[in-house]
């Protein structure tokens, strides 16, 4: 995540607007920490952040017990930073005000034990799971995933059978998923249309390593079958996720600093179809943070983001960049 840092410098782009940040992460480990003190950080850089919501990572998860309440831990871990920061003590801005954690859904019906756990430990900030289900039969992507899954997670019995849980508890899923696996997404939405699936980084069109033409081909593809994903109106989507390598975009790999004008070229096509098929009112703009740090820093990340919606009117602009959010993960958020 070299490039974290860059950009710090850039003017803010309409710095009036509120933003609820739905979708980033927070670790302590070897190669790399996000914390209170580096979320504070880079929300003090001036982007009018209010709210944020935690995703699962994988941290800080119970180092003994009950394997299925092992994850556990990540909630308790998530609850206590946000106690932080409703202190008022680091700003403004409420840090994991929403918490979506990890459950193994494939768990069956025994996952509701590890759901009513979590939302005990969360406080009343507990919202949702997320599973990544993150599937290539390219190697690469597998350099930048923590915990990388084995395939057909979504297609198994007793992840629906899990997945049935959620709804009844009123929680969402967040889907992690590469645009080869929107199938599974729409296979699950079709199966369960009274709970919400939040498609992060709008089903990532895997397309590491190729040229131009490739990337092309890609970008055909995927656009095509998220309007067929979009046709399910229990999904929403994230916006962001941007700056992971999956893309091909090859910011990750240079090493001038990548200013939100070569960010905005290169993702306004993805960004703008996002919107155009999911619409505002089912669409939320997210950093990904620091996980998109490989590619840009914090600041032009989300100048990109409001140049590219820069011609969106002010309802839309709300709606994507707090309302969204807001409303699916049901955030008491001072807006105003």
């Amino acid at each position: 995540m070299k490039k974290r840092f860059e950009g710090r410098d850039e003017p803010i782009v309409e710095p009036e607007l509120a933003i609820i940040d739905a979708h980033h992460h927070m670790f302590d480990r070897p190669a790399a920490r996000y914390l209170m003190h580096e979320i504070a950080a880079d929300v003090a850089l001036g982007h009018d952040i209010r709210a944020t919501v935690y995703v699962e990572s994988h941290a800080m998860m119970r180092a003994d017990g009950p394997e299925a309440l092992r994850p556990v831990g990540e909630t308790e871990f998530a609850n206590g930073i946000a106690a932080m920061s409703a202190s008022g003590d680091y700003g403004r801005c409420r840090v994991n005000a929403g918490i979506v954690s990890f459950a193994d859904l494939a768990l069956g019906a025994a996952v509701g034990e590890t759901l009513d756990a979590h939302a005990v430990a969360g406080g009343g900030r507990f919202r949702g799971i997320r599973q990544v289900t993150l599937y290539s039969r390219n190697p690469e992507p597998y350099r930048y995933m923590f915990a990388p899954p084995p395939p057909g997670v979504m297609t198994a019995a007793t992840f629906r059978e899990g997945f049935a849980e959620l709804g009844p508890r009123g929680l969402t899923f967040d889907a992690a998923v590469f645009h080869t696996q929107l199938d599974e997404v729409m296979a699950l939405a079709d199966a369960f249309p009274d709970t919400t699936i939040v498609l992060d980084h709008m089903g990532f069109p895997l397309a590491m390593g190729m040229d131009e033409g490739g990337r092309a081909g890609i970008f055909a593809e995927w656009s095509a079958t998220l309007r067929e994903v979009a046709r399910r109106g229990n999904i929403v989507t994230k916006v962001g996720g941007l700056g992971m390598p999956f893309w091909g975009f090859g910011f990750d790999g240079r090493d001038e600093v990548v200013t939100s004008d070569a960010l905005a070229a290169a993702w306004r096509p993805y960004v703008e179809t996002g919107i155009e098929v999911f619409g505002p009112d089912r669409c939320m703009m997210e950093s990904n943070f620091p996980a998109d740090g490989h590619s840009c820093g914090y600041v032009p990340l989300w100048n990109a983001l409001k140049k590219i919606t820069a011609g969106c009117s002010a309802q839309d602009k709300a709606a994507l960049y707090s309302g969204t959010a807001a409303r699916v993960y049901g955030l008491d958020v001072d807006l105003g």
